[in-house]
């Protein structure tokens, strides 16, 4: 997906009730192109990566001290086609892989997700999907405050397919979405389809993206994009994010492929330095079907071709540097 093509499709995955309105393409952008492979990372400046959470999936089922599974039918705020559900048909964990699995299947839940529930004039409100799929996130258990984020994963592709790795502030204290941020550390559409305006050998653009600014419609993101052909190739990958004080570095299988610094990002709310991105921020991984962007882009819809479709994450991992808490910094050579 050339980042041109970003423009005007939308927000990344949304989280609160203010988005409800804003969720569908008045977003602003700024993406830029990189080339087809990842640069090298920069050689560590004196400070080493100490892992301070992880789960490598070895268990019988999901550790309820790390995750919490979501149960809702809403859609996400973009108008995806998905319940979230906590059955082992959706989520699951078999060989030290934990399974996100969609299928085509209408399911009538709630509508709202538990967090949502108290904005809504009725929060017992009841809607049906014609898909069902997996959602689970670190909140309340586990957050953090800059570091390395990865996952090593291996992904759905067709028309309509949205799996994502990404981050949520624990505690809004600059106001509701996207006033204390989002953090996107991957994310990705319509793999493997082919159209006129896909990538070559089909759609293969992995990207990462932060969410800011004033309440919608003021809401503003900025992301990096790369097209990655391995991510067709049915194997694992490891998607990733530095975060260090002031700046963000996106990778693939450890090596680097796009930075975005303070300079371009802000909050209404306050003009503390680094705002939003200086609180702690909590993990998400979901697969969501369809939605604005997904089905707005390369052939447009949802294709029922090929379900189930499971977004298969062999682990999550989360380092943090040791030579300056502070900032996080010190481990990655400046980039």
């Amino acid at each position: 997906m050339n980042a041109s093509r970003l423009s005007g499709i939308g927000t990344a995955i949304c989280a609160t009730a203010a988005m409800l309105s804003a969720c569908g393409g008045e977003d602003n952008v700024s993406s830029v192109p990189v080339a087809s492979a990842p640069s090298a990372t920069p050689s560590p400046t004196g400070g080493s990566w100490q892992l301070v959470w992880s789960d490598e999936f070895d268990g019988a089922a999901l550790d309820a001290t790390r995750w919490n599974m979501i149960t809702d039918c809403w859609g996400g705020g973009n108008r995806e086609q998905q319940c979230y559900t906590a059955r082992p048909e959706n989520v699951s964990i078999q060989g030290g892989v934990l399974s996100l699995t969609a299928h085509e299947e209408s399911h009538t839940g709630d509508a709202w997700p538990a967090h949502i529930k108290p904005f809504q004039a009725n929060p017992n409100e009841q809607r049906t999907q014609p898909f069902t799929s997996g959602k689970v996130t670190t909140a309340g258990n586990a957050s953090w405050l800059y570091g390395r984020f990865e996952m090593r994963a291996r992904l759905p592709q067709g028309q309509g397919t949205w799996p994502a790795f990404w981050m949520l502030p624990e505690d809004e204290d600059f106001g509701g979405w996207p006033l204390s941020g989002e953090i996107d550390i991957f994310e990705a559409v319509n793999l493997g389809v082919e159209c006129d305006s896909c990538e070559p050998g089909g759609e293969q653009s992995v990207l990462g993206t932060l969410h800011f600014g004033d309440a919608p419609p003021g809401n503003v993101y900025r992301n990096r994009e790369v097209a990655f052909p391995g991510v067709l190739d049915g194997e694992f990958h490891t998607y990733g994010a530095i975060w260090e004080e002031g700046r963000f570095a996106w990778t693939i299988d450890g090596e680097s492929f796009g930075m975005i610094e303070a300079s371009e990002w802000y909050t209404a709310a306050s003009a503390e330095p680094n705002v939003p991105f200086n609180r702690p921020f909590h993990l998400i991984l979901n697969f969501a079907v369809g939605g604005n962007w997904p089905e707005t882009t390369s052939l447009g819809g949802v294709s029922t071709d090929g379900f189930p479709k499971q977004m298969e994450v062999d682990w999550v991992r989360v380092w943090q540097c040791d030579a300056d808490a502070s900032t996080g910094r010190g481990c990655t050579g400046g980039m």
